[in-house]
């Protein structure tokens, strides 16, 4: 009985460091699949774009237009960026039930 007991804990030893070593190796897999889905959102999203537009890629113009396109894609992102961080700091996030009463009380 002893030698079963110690099996059963070298095994349940063995399978902690698998498990330790998989989820290590699972953070860096998430990383590369989430940096690999920004790529692809960022590609079609800037697509989608350009999508409609008569731009000819093989002329210093049009890589020009391009380039300047792309520029004001990314600075629309911040800028949207920007306006959502700012609502969300303006919402009251104190979580009072005096707030939820009031409205309660202004909606009867």
């Amino acid at each position: 009985m002893g030698i079963a007991v110690t099996i059963i804990i070298i095994v349940l030893i063995i399978a902690l460091i698998w498990i330790l070593v998989e989820l290590r190796r699972f953070k860096h897999k998430f990383f590369a699949i989430l940096l690999i889905a920004l790529i692809l959102v960022s590609y079609f999203g800037f697509a989608v774009t350009l999508k409609g537009k008569d731009i000819n890629y093989k002329s210093i113009d049009g890589l020009q237009t391009v380039a300047k396109l792309y520029f004001i894609w990314i600075g629309s992102i911040f800028k949207n960026f920007k306006t959502i961080t700012a609502n969300a700091i303006k919402l009251n996030w104190k979580g009072d039930s005096s707030s939820l009463n009031e409205k309660n009380i202004s909606n009867s």
